[in-house]
């Protein structure tokens, strides 16, 4: 059974779908705690199905490395397989992703290359491109550049906003992440290997 840390920054939409997916007997992989760096409205999820929260504000600590370390502290604690970044929205720094990679995944509401950063979404729009997509990624110290897991193509339509195509990346992005848990859970993914490729 593979044990998992979110860390999410918002509503954890990803969250709820992995803790519903996991309500399932034959499901191989469990949260065992959620994250993120302040009072995020996805803690509702956790708290409705009884997984334990913790919050590291980076305003309480005197710099970036601080905070890490002591979000890694909190993450260890659990000992989790797996952590995955769902809408976790502050870059961790460099020695917490050499201590938890490649165990650490993130989604991206893009297909990568395409779109990396914070705005996704938008700038696949303001490109005027006629698709995007949604991707998974094992984490490294760039800015969504590490290796890619999976990831699957959405079409932009000629009338979608930020907020319609955005909407319609979410699910996808969301049976994505089931998938690519469940490959991991059982060994059709291997990370170390895509990592080290």
């Amino acid at each position: 059974m593979l044990s998992l840390v979110v860390l999410i920054s918002g509503g954890g939409s990803n969250l709820r779908a992995l803790l519903e997916a996991s309500e399932d007997a034959e499901f191989p992989a469990r949260v065992v705690a959620v994250g993120a760096d302040r009072d995020a409205d996805g803690f509702s999820h956790s708290e409705e199905f009884g997984i334990p929260t913790f919050s590291v504000a980076l305003s309480n600590f005197p710099d970036r490395e601080a905070w890490g370390d002591a979000m890694l502290e909190q993450i260890q604690s659990w000992q989790p397989d797996l952590v995955i970044l769902s809408g976790f929205m502050k870059l961790l720094p460099p020695r917490v992703i050499d201590a938890l990679s490649p165990n650490l995944i993130n989604t991206h509401p893009a297909y990568l290359p395409e779109f990396p950063g914070a705005h996704g979404v938008r700038d696949a729009l303001a490109a005027g491109v006629t698709q995007t997509g949604a991707s998974i990624i094992v984490v490294d110290s760039g800015v969504d550049s590490g290796p890619i897991i999976a990831q699957t193509r959405i079409p932009i339509l000629p009338r979608d906003t930020e907020a319609s195509l955005h909407d319609r990346i979410k699910p996808v992005e969301r049976q994505l992440l089931i998938q690519t848990v469940l490959d991991i859970a059982n060994g059709r993914i291997d990370l170390k290997e895509l990592a080290t490729a």
